[in-house]
């Protein structure tokens, strides 16, 4: 198996605790009293806000990241701002603030943890195609185990739980990212603990095919 930098860990590990908190982050609260508030319907609408604003917010802080503050930065501090909202979360008098709080930290984390990946290798490096896919991977292992921990939780337990549960993997993520920060890219520059491409197969000394064949008349 082709070995790939340690820096790819460390941002695999922070995207699980991010998907985990952003999956959990649905009107499930606010649909268990729908019984008695009818808000079935308006639990849809907040939900569509929500996703909308959290897929909007990006392009500011991906802009204010380029310009600013650094991917390193806007990933703690964004994330840092995801995981107080969901902490607000667990007090239902701060639902609507606390979804907000989320969306924009979601701003400055999401265009930024990913971005990075393309910093851990050497322009031309062909494992750089392999290391989305491990990626992407966390990211469907975050999606699967939101709702086995935190949808547990809010429904045996209560909601204050689940999200607060979620806000604990956010945490959780965050203190991986900034502990295995010397695996990371600095600014615009390769990580210093960059794996090197295995190096081509070593020729023979004779011309190849490829050669012999644009050699000829």
């Amino acid at each position: 198996m082709v070995r790939q930098p340690r820096g790819l860990t460390i941002l695999f590990l922070t995207e699980m605790g991010t998907v985990l908190l952003l999956r959990d982050a649905r009107p499930a609260g606010l649909l268990h009293d729908q019984a008695a508030f009818d808000w079935a319907g308006r639990a849809s609408f907040i939900y569509g806000i929500y996703t909308a604003v959290a897929y909007f917010t990006p392009i500011l802080g991906g802009m204010l990241a380029d310009r600013w503050l650094g991917k390193r930065r806007a990933v703690i501090i964004g994330g840092s701002i995801m995981a107080a909202g969901h902490f607000l979360m667990t007090f239902e008098s701060f639902f609507y603030p606390a979804l907000a709080t989320i969306a924009i930290g979601n701003g400055l984390f999401l265009p930024s943890l990913p971005s990075q990946i393309n910093d851990l290798y050497h322009p031309n490096d062909a494992r750089r195609g392999w290391a989305y896919n491990v990626y992407y991977v966390g990211i469907n292992i975050g999606g699967f185990l939101a709702p086995l921990v935190c949808g547990t939780l809010g429904e045996f337990y209560g909601w204050h739980w689940g999200f607060g549960a979620a806000g604990v993997g956010m945490l959780a993520g965050l203190t991986i990212y900034i502990v295995g920060g010397k695996y990371l890219p600095d600014q615009g520059r390769v990580a210093r603990h960059v794996v090197p491409a295995a190096p081509p197969p070593a020729t023979t000394g004779q011309p190849s095919f490829c050669y012999l064949r644009s050699a000829l008349p």
